[in-house]
């Protein structure tokens, strides 16, 4: 089960940090890569289990690559180029990324494939992807939308109008992909959320028109043209960079520099959630990369963290640091209110559940419902007591965010399934260590 303790709080530091390729850039500009009929190149990329699984699903599909210790080369084949042999089964293991949005590329496969994926990604829900896929001639056949999922692709896809209403970027992307495959136009009405995929669209010089609207994206894709190459210097995670920067500002008289962090503005609400908690937080070296903005981040300690009533609108630009927003409530003067956040309970664990198991180990009071929690703030808290972690469906953001959680508020900590990061981010105990914090 891959233990680890924590016993002391981590003492104050000053450093600087580099940190691994963004996960859902590097998956992004995988398939995209695919697809082109040319050789393209990325350094940087994350090889996490996610980025590593991708690779292996494009190589069965009759991809080549070729990976080096500092860059990563796809002869992509083509749109609707794959090859492969009957009967193909491809593994996502933990990445619900990479199986959402493979299922676009597949929409066209010419023999049946089957798509699995790890305990944890067979629980999640796969058929807010297969009813747009569906649409376009696909068929699917799962046991009521979960994994494993039979795909048998159609000769003569359709064009689609689709309105997307769960704000899941997943789902959108997956779209996109199929429709680069279809001729005609295909409309998208998609609820805000991450736009990676847009912005390699541009850059890609696809055709691709988006409207944007108050609470919605109108984008429409026409199908059917070259992909070109994609050569791409992936930036950081603003995802992993999180554990740092909450580390960095709850922790005593320290300060953090981390370099080339992606604060695309649709992954940027938990800076703009902690800077409204009171946080420092600065961007150095603001630039853009390939339609994306980069900057280094400049983070010292804050006290006197402010509660806050975290507006909704902020959710989808920060769902995956919620977690990591807890704890720095938990340290708040006053009640923090989150809500409307019944999706964090569709990530690999019930993660709305796991941020308040966490919290009552830890003595916070908090209330919870099905898609909100509240939690009382205690800016003098400190742990003696001892707290275990396990059984949480080895989710890397759980075991992260708990690591966090020991070297900030103290206690003896011991917490399950190290190897949960290699997920996500394979280095980030080697680089919590190289910030000073002692690990057993």
């Amino acid at each position: 089960m891959h233990l680890i303790k924590i016993r002391n709080n981590i003492k104050r530091f000053n450093k600087v940090l580099s940190i691994e390729g963004d996960k859902s850039l590097s998956i992004r500009w995988a398939l995209l890569a695919s697809q082109s009929k040319s050789k393209s190149r990325s350094v940087n990329l994350l090889f996490s289990e996610d980025v590593i699984n991708t690779l292996k699903c494009l190589r069965k599909l009759g991809v080549k690559i070729k990976i080096s210790k500092n860059f990563c080369e796809i002869n992509g084949v083509g749109l609707n180029g794959f090859n492969y042999k009957k009967n193909l089964t491809l593994d996502a293991g933990n990445s619900g990324t990479l199986g959402r949005l493979i299922m676009g590329l597949l929409t066209h496969s010419k023999n049946t494939i089957s798509l699995k994926g790890d305990k944890s990604l067979s629980k999640r829900d796969f058929l807010r992807i297969i009813k747009p896929l569906r649409k376009f001639g696909a068929d699917f056949k799962s046991n009521f939308g979960k994994l494993p999922i039979k795909i048998k692709g159609t000769n003569n896809p359709i064009p689609i109008v689709y309105n997307e209403t769960k704000g899941s970027a997943q789902v959108k992307s997956s779209v996109m992909l199929a429709a680069l495959n279809t001729d005609g136009e295909t409309i998208i009405k998609a609820k805000k959320s991450r736009n990676h995929s847009e912005l390699l669209f541009k850059h890609l010089k696809l055709p691709i028109k988006i409207e944007r609207k108050k609470n919605y994206d109108l984008i429409k894709i026409r199908g059917k043209k070259r992909i070109p190459s994609l050569n791409y210097k992936i930036p950081s995670d603003i995802s992993s960079c999180a554990f740092f920067i909450v580390l960095t500002i709850l922790s005593k008289n320290s300060k953090l520099k981390i370099r080339n962090v992606n604060i695309n503005p649709t992954r940027v609400g938990i800076l703009q959630i902690l800077k409204m908690m009171g946080a420092k937080i600065k961007k150095e070296n603001l630039r853009k990369y390939k339609g994306e903005n980069i900057a280094d981040l400049i983070i010292k300690s804050t006290t006197n963290i402010k509660a806050i009533n975290c507006p909704s609108k902020l959710n989808s630009s920060a769902i995956d640091e919620f977690l990591l927003l807890f704890l720095v409530a938990a340290k708040a003067k006053g009640v923090s209110y989150f809500k409307n956040l019944s999706e964090l309970n569709e990530k690999e664990s019930p993660r709305l559940k796991w941020g308040s198991k966490i919290l009552n180990k830890m003595g916070v009071r908090n209330i919870l419902t099905n898609k909100s929690i509240k939690i009382y703030g205690n800016p003098n808290l400190e742990i003696k007591k001892k707290i275990i972690i396990k059984n949480f469906l080895k989710d890397h953001r759980v075991f992260m965010t708990s690591v966090i959680a020991a070297l900030i508020f103290g206690g003896h900590w011991s917490i399950a399934n190290k190897e949960a990061i290699n997920t996500s981010f394979p280095s980030f105990l080697k680089k919590i260590k190289y910030l000073g914090a002692k690990i057993y």
